[in-house]
Order: C-alpha cells, then sequence, then structure tokens
C-alpha cells in the first residue's frame, strides 16, 4: 500500500507538472499569436510598398496628359515619402493614412480628363492599382484579426496573469484617419 506521504508527493508533483505546462503553452501561445501580428504587420507593409512603387508612374503618366494643379502632384509625392521614410508600426501607420488620403485626391482628379482613361498606360496602371488597393485591404483586414486574436488572448483570465508576467502588451489596430468615409473635395479654380 502507498503511503500517504506519497499521495500526497505524487499530488504535488502532479499540480506542479501542471502549472508548468500551462505556463509553457500559454508562452508559447503568445508568441505565436505575436508572430501572426508580425507577419500580416509585414503585408500590409509589403502591399504599401507596392503602391509607393506604382505611384511614380502613375504621376508620371498623368503629367504627360493632363494639366492637373501642382499641389496634387505635391500632395501625392510628399505622402510616398512620408512612406518611405516612416519608422516603426505607428509611423508607418500614420504614413499610410496620409498616403490613402493624396491618393484619393489625385484619383478623383482623374475623372476630369476623359481622354486620359483611353490610354492604354494609364488603364494599365489604374488596373494594378486597384489589385493593390484590393490587396492593402485584405491585408489590412488580416492584420487587424490578428491584432484581435492576439488582444484576446493577452486581455483574457488567466492568460492576462501570464501576459503580465512575460511583458506582452496589447496590439494597436489599424483604424482610418478621422473623416476617412468622406470623399475629398477637388476644385480647379
Amino acid at each position: 500500500m502507498i503511503s500517504r506521504s506519497k499521495i500526497v508527493f505524487l499530488v504535488l508533483i502532479g499540480a506542479i507538472a501542471i502549472v508548468l505546462f500551462w505556463i509553457w503553452g500559454g508562452y508559447n501561445g503568445f508568441v505565436t499569436a505575436r508572430e501572426n501580428v508580425d507577419v500580416k504587420w509585414a503585408q500590409v507593409e509589403a502591399d504599401y510598398q507596392r503602391r509607393a512603387d506604382l505611384i511614380p508612374n502613375l504621376v508620371n503618366t498623368v503629367k504627360g496628359a493632363a494639366a492637373f494643379e501642382k499641389d496634387t502632384f505635391i500632395g501625392v509625392t510628399e505622402a510616398r515619402t512620408k512612406w518611405m521614410n516612416a519608422s516603426g508600426r505607428d509611423g508607418q501607420m500614420e504614413a499610410a493614412q496620409g498616403m490613402d488620403s493624396a491618393l484619393s485626391r489625385l484619383l478623383l482628379t482623374f475623372e476630369n480628363y476623359p481622354d486620359l482613361k483611353a490610354t492604354k498606360a494609364y488603364t494599365d496602371l489604374m488596373a494594378q492599382l486597384e489589385g493593390t488597393e484590393n490587396r492593402i485591404t485584405v491585408s489590412r483586414k488580416d492584420f487587424n484579426e490578428a491584432v484581435r486574436t492576439f488582444n484576446v488572448k493577452v486581455k483574457r483570465f488567466p492568460g492576462n496573469v501570464l501576459a503580465g508576467v512575460f511583458g506582452f502588451d496589447a496590439e494597436e489596430f489599424f483604424q482610418s484617419d478621422e473623416g476617412s468615409e468622406d470623399a475629398p473635395v477637388v476644385n480647379f479654380e
């Protein structure tokens, strides 16, 4: 027969093993979720970089076919430069929102130039840009979903205890600028 002290010892060892496995699994779960957030953000960056690479070609095509306001080109160029020079996820999110706004103004001005819309170079670039914008939308959605999943792990009990111990903090969602739901106004006066 097993003595009472051996039973207590085995129960204690079992409890310690369960706690250690819980900590191990919890920590690895946070690492996996954080890596997923980072991978999704890398895809957002790649899609914005693709857009930034397309913009100069689009602007040059349009410059040859239309007499735009100088401010429109300057705004697009400055927004692209801010994106290229942005550092860190927060800086890139802010720069991306500025590029969204500048590009929207540029695209709205195209509507006033029907001859431009008929050129092959323009239509090819616009098709590429449209595809890129769709990719950006999907990448942002995937990033925000990864952030949501990670944040739930960080905030839900008992994971929040482990998150606090190991220094895992909630991530920020990618959000659009205030007022971005309103189309920009272009005025050729």
